[in-house]
């Protein structure tokens, strides 16, 4: 077993970061040159106004994950990618996917933003009114979508066979690995709007300072577009009426959630002993969807490399306890750590964020260490979401792998 995941840290096994290969994904970089930066702040100011550029407003994920700004760029160029290059999917599937992952956990914020974005991308509004007004081809994706959010280990061979059958509204495969990497970062990005309190009171896409409407686009500006705010005026009225639209009228099954793993059977768990993101996960998804398994892997490993104050045995700790509760043991970790190494207010936080990051039903539980600083805060909550992320795509990919062998 290599050792990045004897740490219980999964990582493939390329030892390059693949930065010249990801630095095209995002729009505007040659004019930013980060690795010339020398100061972390300016870093992380670029990288602030390279977001505000792409999407019109400085959305309060970006501000959050600032405070390390290494990741942050990584971050964006797997998203910039997932949702706007190369992939089978018509960009308007993308935003309506992502639309339908946040809404499992009534995540408003990202519902609203993927449903202004949906808008722009040339998306049908009436779509909005709810996942019955979707294609068949999108409603079919209603059940993987609520086994992914809430219990990932359920996801079977079946579920993967029942969307590839043929018919005219069957999937290709290259079609469902983009829509599942999707519907894991989105379910794993409401974590960490949950944690980072992103989501709270929130009941419009957020503006830019100078009134930018939603549908409006600093981009668009530069690309010779100047319509302005005055000349979208009626239909910026009809989109935000669409976007505080409840997040409940894309779900189903509204009751599906987690259920403890930890009172199942022992037997249930080391279900990863011969899966793992290193060995399996990497090579599937990037063969099957090509360049995001690179990208996925370099958000591993940035999040993995990033300065945490405590004990390196914490981090570890940290991310084994969130793929215990998903049902992943690792048989080289002694798990006695967890439990010596997190206090109880601090488990029961990640767990809050991990498992059920709905604030219209979940109190989130302060995080209880006493002199925690913001970017710490932040650092827990980017480690929540992407432990999430890889045990989601492990359980899906395993899915896929076993189809294929079939």
């Amino acid at each position: 077993r290599p050792k990045a995941q004897a740490q219980g840290l999964g990582l493939s096994p390329q030892h390059q970061s693949n930065k010249d290969i990801g630095t095209m994904y995002l729009p505007f970089s040659h004019r930013f040159p980060f690795h010339k930066l020398s100061k972390i702040k300016d870093r992380a100011s670029l990288l602030c106004m390279k977001a505000l550029a792409n999407r019109g407003r400085l959305d309060s994920v970006s501000q959050q994950m600032a405070s390390h700004p290494q990741y942050l760029e990584s971050f964006l160029r797997t998203q910039h990618y997932i949702l706007y290059m190369d992939g089978p999917l018509p960009l308007h599937y993308r935003h309506y996917i992502a639309i339908m992952a946040a809404a499992r956990h009534h995540c408003r914020y990202l519902v609203s933003l993927h449903s202004a974005q949906f808008l722009r991308v040339g998306g049908d509004p009436l779509w909005l009114q709810g996942l019955e007004a979707a294609p068949s081809r999108l409603r079919h994706l209603d059940h993987i979508n609520k086994v992914l959010a809430h219990q990932p280990w359920l996801t079977a061979r079946s579920h993967i066979q029942a969307l590839l059958k043929t018919g005219e509204q069957c999937w290709s495969l290259a079609e469902l690995v983009q829509a599942v990497v999707l519907l894991a970062h989105c379910h794993s990005l409401c974590s960490f709007v949950f944690g980072s309190g992103s989501d709270s009171d929130t009941t419009s896409t957020p503006r830019v300072h100078h009134g930018t409407p939603p549908g409006y686009c600093l981009c668009d500006a530069a690309n010779g577009n100047t319509a302005g705010p005055t000349e979208k005026a009626p239909r910026r009225r009809e989109d935000e009426a669409m976007f505080s639209a409840d997040p409940s009228r894309f779900v189903t099954d509204p009751e599906f959630g987690y259920q403890e793993f930890a009172r199942r059977e022992e037997d249930h768990f080391q279900v990863f002993r011969d899966y793992s993101w290193e060995d399996h996960g990497f090579s599937l998804v990037n063969r099957l969807y090509s360049d995001i398994g690179h990208l996925l892997d370099e958000r591993f490993r940035t999040v993995a490399s990033l300065p945490f104050p405590h004990s390196p045995d914490l981090k570890r700790a940290i991310w084994n306890y969130i793929h215990c509760i998903y049902g992943i043991r690792y048989d080289d970790y002694d798990y006695g750590e967890v439990n010596r190494l997190l206090e109880r207010g601090l488990k029961l936080y990640i767990k809050a964020v991990a498992c059920y990051p709905d604030s219209s039903k979940t109190p989130l539980c302060p995080l209880s260490w006493a002199s925690v600083k913001a970017s710490e805060k932040v650092h827990v909550n980017l480690l929540v979401m992407e432990a999430r992320l890889q045990a989601e795509l492990l359980y899906a990919l395993r899915a896929i792998t076993q189809y294929m062998i079939a």
